[in-house]
């Protein structure tokens, strides 16, 4: 049976994760609460099997068993594993209509960006109109220590991770002895308290970038408001109204998203 045509129940592999991804599969709007008889025929496994399963997934609160029926529903513990998931889905649909405005208001290409830990990665970009213009596929990630967003996430981390990233050279800094060191992270310092990295060619004699933070209902960093432009269109002057402007645009995201702070 092919992947497409496989019924949405049954395993797709004969690994016990497989068959447990099976069992939450069978849960539906239309049905939030099974029993292990209905459950285990739809993925073709022994009763006793699903009930080990069940179990399983119980205590980890993926499932839940309703006291009065005895039936299991999905439980909220979903909602801890996917909520990075959801909260990345959200920051994308608030911010798209403001990039929107920032690539017509500046001419140039905007994109969004996450940090993983260790890198920032484009999930969301908006071309520039212009036939000269910067542009990164989606999925590029950057960790050189001077790109906009490296700077941005980076300046919300405390001193000792930022030493380790840059000492194990997870984050490219092109001289890694104390004083660039020293240097990096006074200019880290500044991003923080502005809360915009500006990338004059530092990465690409070409390329200017801008990078802004993007703020939820928390106060926590969630994602990065970036202006890419080839350098011959940006003069310094030019490079401060960005500065402005994408900043100005992160701060209206963060708004929607909840953030109130300054």
């Amino acid at each position: 049976m092919s992947a497409t045509s496989q019924q949405p129940g049954r395993p797709h592999g004969n690994s016990v994760i497989d068959h447990a991804l099976a069992v939450l599969r069978c849960f539906s709007a239309e049905e939030p609460l099974l029993g292990v008889t209905e459950i285990a025929s739809r993925v073709g496994l022994h009763k006793s099997s699903v009930s080990r399963i069940l179990a399983t997934l119980e205590n980890s609160d993926l499932v839940e068993q309703d006291p009065a029926s005895r039936q299991y529903r999905l439980g909220m513990g979903l909602i801890t594993v996917s909520g990075p998931l959801l909260a990345t889905m959200d920051v994308r649909r608030v911010a798209y209509p403001h990039m929107q405005e920032l690539t017509a208001q500046t001419g140039e290409t905007t994109a969004l960006l996450l940090w993983n830990g260790f890198e920032a990665v484009c999930v969301e970009q908006l071309p520039s109109p212009h036939p000269i213009k910067h542009t990164s596929p989606l999925g590029t990630r950057y960790n050189t220590a001077y790109s906009s967003s490296v700077q941005l996430f980076l300046s919300g981390q405390p001193e000792p991770r930022i030493r380790s990233l840059v000492m194990s050279g997870a984050i490219e800094l092109p001289v890694q002895d104390e004083s660039h060191v020293a240097n990096y992270l006074e200019k880290l310092a500044e991003v923080r308290l502005s809360g915009v990295a500006l990338n004059y060619g530092k990465t690409s004699v070409d390329e200017v970038g801008i990078c802004a933070g993007i703020r939820d209902h928390r106060g926590d960093l969630v994602a990065g408001l970036m202006i890419a432009a080839p350098r011959f269109r940006v003069g310094e002057e030019q490079a401060r109204h960005m500065c402005h402007a994408v900043g100005f645009a992160a701060t209206e995201i963060s708004r929607r998203m909840g953030h109130t702070g300054a």
